[in-house]
Order: structure tokens, then C-alpha cells, then sequence
């Protein structure tokens, strides 16, 4: 994912980056959902681009992907689904509690100001 310094970062390097380095700073025990990510890293009202973008990530990847939650802290990736039980789970081992299919934003919500510093 690195380029060289001098190569030109096209507009969709630059979302990209924008939106990779917000994700890492959602902490662990800590979620957000599509629409406030995109807002967070100054992409304005992008939820359905975060959300493809985020789809498209490699296996394997450290971006904390399992962090982000559809409006309302509800899970959009299927129960059943590989990726689905891998965000739960994740989810869990981090401490959120889980309740018909949501994790609780105003206990869990991340926001940027509050955990910066």
C-alpha cells in the first residue's frame, strides 16, 4: 500500500488515506458507524463508499474494519457469514456487548475529540 514519495496521490489515494488513517484511531472496546467514519475523516456524507471501500479490504488486514457498524450500531454483515461471526467475535473479545444484532452507540460510540490526546 506504500508509494513512492514523490509519486502523485490521485483523489482516490486521497480518500483512501483519509479514511484508513481515522479507522486506526477508533480504539479498542470503541465502534463507529459507516456515515460518522466518512464524516470523521472529512469525506462528508460517504457511508456507501466507506462501506464498499472497507467490503474491499485483504484478508488479513490490521485496519480494525470490525469497528464500524451500520446507523444505529446495528450489524449489517449476516450472522452465519465467515465475516459476520469474525466481527462478532472480534466485537465480543473487545468487551461490546451484543443485543438483537446491535452494540449500544451511546456506550461504545466512538468520537474523535473525546479519545485524541
Amino acid at each position: 500500500m506504500s508509494t513512492p514519495i514523490d509519486a502523485p496521490q490521485t483523489p482516490a489515494d486521497i480518500r483512501r488515506t483519509a479514511l484508513y488513517s481515522t479507522l486506526m484511531m477508533v480504539p479498542e472496546g470503541y465502534v463507529v458507524s459507516y456515515g460518522q467514519l466518512a464524516e470523521f475523516a472529512g469525506l462528508g456524507r460517504a457511508a456507501r463508499w466507506v462501506g464498499r471501500t472497507l467490503s474491499q479490504l485483504p484478508e488479513g488486514t490490521r485496519l480494525p474494519w470490525h469497528r464500524v457498524l451500520a446507523a444505529g450500531g446495528r450489524i449489517s454483515l449476516p450472522a452465519g457469514s465467515p465475516s459476520g461471526d469474525e466481527q462478532r467475535a472480534r466485537l465480543r473479545a473487545e468487551g461490546l456487548s451484543i443485543m438483537n444484532n446491535r452494540v449500544d452507540m451511546r456506550r461504545h460510540g466512538w468520537r474523535p475529540i473525546e479519545h485524541c490526546g
